[in-house]
């Protein structure tokens, strides 16, 4: 990952941002979606390393892919619903915000719940 990159990109943005909100509020909230959005991309297609050494542990510790599936799905739910959230937020709109990473919360529940189902099950197993 190029750090400085992305730096750049979100520094030029900033200084873009507050620029154009003294002249042309609608153009910075656009620039400021935009950059969020770049920055976003670059990372997430950085994070193939990750997912790839991720899946390596999992095979070496003989783990369900879908297990590893689940967590990295949760973490992207949950990257995704913060960075709607801040968008909504620099919109003005706090609410909106908070019923947005609502949705998310809900969202990593529905998909955890295999994975407590199983723990909770391994749990009573091992119980006498």
């Amino acid at each position: 990952m190029h750090i400085f990159q992305l730096v750049g990109i979100g520094m030029t943005a900033t200084v873009l941002v507050s620029v154009l909100r003294e002249h042309a509020p609608q153009f910075a909230m656009l620039v400021s979606i935009l950059a969020g959005i770049v920055l976003l991309t670059m990372v997430v297609h950085n994070m193939d390393g990750v997912v790839q050494s991720l899946t390596g542990l999992a095979d070496a510790a003989k783990l369900d892919h879908g297990f590893l599936t689940t967590v990295l799905r949760i973490i992207g739910i949950a990257y995704i619903v913060e960075f709607a959230a801040q968008v909504a937020r620099d919109a003005g709109e706090g609410s909106l915000a908070g019923k947005i990473e609502l949705a998310g919360k809900v969202g990593i529940i529905v998909l955890a719940m295999p994975i407590i189902t199983d723990v909770v099950e391994s749990l009573v197993h091992l119980l006498p």
